[in-house]
């Protein structure tokens, strides 16, 4: 029985009519994009530079120039988001007629320490950055495409919703609710303005008793902590639901607007309690980003992690003039289990990290 097991290994864990669908739904998304005047690029899977995030953990190649030679560290992007960005500064000193609408990729991304039943170490990334275009505009240019694909899904398969309840979706637009409003609405309390103290006792006071790993003083980690447990579960429960405006803790590589208290100008799509995308209005301040990198390796540092180097080709983008933009990054692999009623990213991959 276990040489039969073993001997099986060779073939996908996703049917051929699953396969299929990855195909038309990746040609679904390129008219989309470029009937929106969206231009295709491609930028390096493979590079000295990557996202600087305390929560990401890219996967290092060790490259050599010549055989016999000391090796050097690259990594896999866990996001085309660099590339992509420079390519934005570039094109931004371009005449204003030649502009496109925007620039999209879909691409391999690679992040370490990340499987499961929704993550795998190598996944299919949708991102996209709009010239000019708010985070707003694109949370309706996100809701769009879901939509598009949906109606897609449902044009050639009519009798896929009697068993994906998740394509019978209402024509209510997605619903927009604030991070603070989410806490509030599953909590009874707003989040943003409590402490870390405050944050253990309403864990505690929520039957979320934190891991023995977690530092109780890191607020981010406690904040993560409750909005994974108790929050997470109820967003999109029946339409997809976008959670924004962030603390100003996660802000990552996004603006920062100053409400009473301020919050990231940031979205996530959620889809019957799971994520699918993370858009940003981008942070354009090259000084700002400098702090940024150091605060993310100054976290990975205190975590155990390594860190990363600093974004030098990004900096130098950003201080030639990244213009105005929002982009949004989108799991595909994640779309797809979730348009086609499958419950484990195994079920739409070919081959998964364990058959790779």
């Amino acid at each position: 029985m276990a040489f039969q097991e073993q001997s099986q290994l060779w073939q996908p864990t996703a049917s051929w009519r699953l396969l299929k669908w990855r195909s038309l739904l990746l040609q679904e998304i390129r008219d989309f994009l470029t009937s929106s005047v969206y231009l295709e690029v491609e930028t390096p899977s493979l590079s000295q530079e990557t996202v600087v995030d305390a929560n990401l953990d890219p996967i290092e190649a060790h490259l050599k120039t010549h055989r016999g030679a000391d090796p050097e560290v690259w990594y896999l992007q866990t996001s085309p988001e660099f590339g992509m960005k420079r390519l934005l500064a570039d094109l931004n000193q371009s005449p204003s007629t030649d502009r496109p609408a925007g620039l999209f990729q879909i691409s391999k991304a690679f992040r370490n320490c990340e499987r499961g039943d929704l993550h795998n170490p190598e996944f299919t990334m949708l991102e996209w950055y709009g010239f000019g275009a708010t985070y707003q505009e694109q949370m309706a240019f996100t809701e769009r495409l879901v939509r598009r694909l949906a109606a897609r899904v449902l044009e050639l398969e009519p009798g896929v919703s009697s068993m994906n309840s998740r394509l019978k979706m209402t024509d209510s637009p997605f619903h927009r609710l604030s991070y603070d409003d989410a806490c509030e609405r599953v909590l009874d309390c707003r989040v943003l303005n409590q402490s870390a103290v405050e944050l253990l006792i309403l864990c505690r006071a929520e039957g979320v008793e934190p891991p023995p790993s977690l530092d109780t003083e890191d607020r981010d980690a406690l904040l993560n902590l409750l909005l994974a447990e108790k929050v997470e579960p109820t967003l999109g429960t029946n339409n997809p639901e976008f959670l924004c405006d962030y603390p100003t803790s996660q802000s990552a590589l996004a603006k920062v607007r100053a409400d009473d208290p301020p919050v990231t100008e940031r979205f996530e799509l959620y889809w019957d309690g799971i994520e699918l995308c993370n858009g940003y209005q981008e942070l354009t301040d090259p000084e700002v980003l400098r702090q940024r990198v150091f605060e993310e390796n100054s976290r990975r540092l205190s975590d155990g992690a390594m860190a990363l180097p600093a974004a030098e080709h990004l900096l130098s983008a950003m201080e030639s003039g990244l213009p105005e933009c929002s982009g949004v990054a989108l799991g595909f692999d994640r779309l797809v289990m979730l348009l086609l009623g499958q419950k484990s990213l195994k079920d739409v991959l070919a081959f998964p990290c364990d058959r790779a």
